[in-house]
């Protein structure tokens, strides 16, 4: 028996205004930076709403968790060459490879305290957004792998895999004060050789017929119906020079 999530929404504590940030496509550091100020922001202001982002990558990267040890020296040798570059997530799991496909960073203030009821309520919704474009996913079976080298080799329930078994969704997450950063990676169309070359088996086939615009467009749409009443609005940030630097360091693959 596959496991369920609950039919319950994944609705928001706060009643007020959720933010919807424009597609960027940027460097790791830049990106992971970003995700961190935004949850820093929800810490220091409480009563703020929930943030959705999506974004692309500036080249291929391959992300590491949070926790994750030490690292193949293949990977080290092959980012100094320059076919891949490493960068360290807030988020926990296992490396993911990031090139063709799509990040989600979704900011959720005073999210339920259980982190499988969390990530029970935003499986429920990626899985609406994928079944609206005729694309049935579900939850994996395996047990989670601590340090886990490559987070897309298994799939917990915390994960989402398709009708032939194939993971398709990866998802960590990131707590502070009860606030909660959870990060996913929506695999596209990834490159079988890097694939190949990183984690030494064949790269999951590439999504049929899905584009990122369908699928930021649907995932939206199946996150603002199961806020309702909450008022979603598009936000650009301005943020001041230097203020992402602290960041930064944090990033920092070792």
């Amino acid at each position: 028996m596959h496991a369920k999530t609950t039919s319950a929404s994944c609705r928001s504590s706060h009643p007020g205004e959720g933010w919807r940030l424009p597609f960027l496509e940027l460097d790791g550091p830049e990106q992971m930076a970003l995700d961190r100020w935004l949850l820093e922001r929800s810490v220091q202001q409480p009563d703020s709403g929930p943030v959705l982002r999506f974004y692309g990558w500036r080249g291929p990267w391959l992300s590491l968790g949070r926790h994750q040890g030490r690292l193949p020296e293949h990977w080290r040798t092959m980012a100094a060459a320059g076919s891949v570059s490493l960068v360290r997530r807030p988020s926990g799991g296992g490396a993911v490879l990031h090139a063709g496909g799509l990040t989600y960073a979704l900011i959720w203030p005073q999210a339920p305290r259980h982190r499988r009821q969390a990530y029970g309520y935003t499986a429920a919704w990626l899985i609406d957004g994928f079944r609206r474009l005729g694309y049935p996913l579900q939850c994996g079976e395996q047990a989670a792998e601590a340090g886990a080298r490559d987070c897309f080799a298994t799939a917990s329930p915390a994960d989402l895999v398709d009708a032939l078994g194939q993971k398709r969704i990866g998802s960590a997450q990131y707590w502070r004060h009860g606030h909660l950063l959870q990060h996913g990676e929506i695999l596209i169309e990834p490159p079988p050789q890097l694939w190949m070359e990183l984690f030494g088996g064949p790269a999951p086939d590439p999504l049929p017929g899905l584009s990122r615009k369908q699928l930021i467009q649907a995932l939206q749409t199946s996150l603002e119906e199961r806020w309702d009443p909450l008022r979603w609005i598009d936000k650009t940030l301005m943020l001041e020079e230097g203020e992402l630097n602290p960041y930064r360091l944090e990033t920092r693959p070792t």
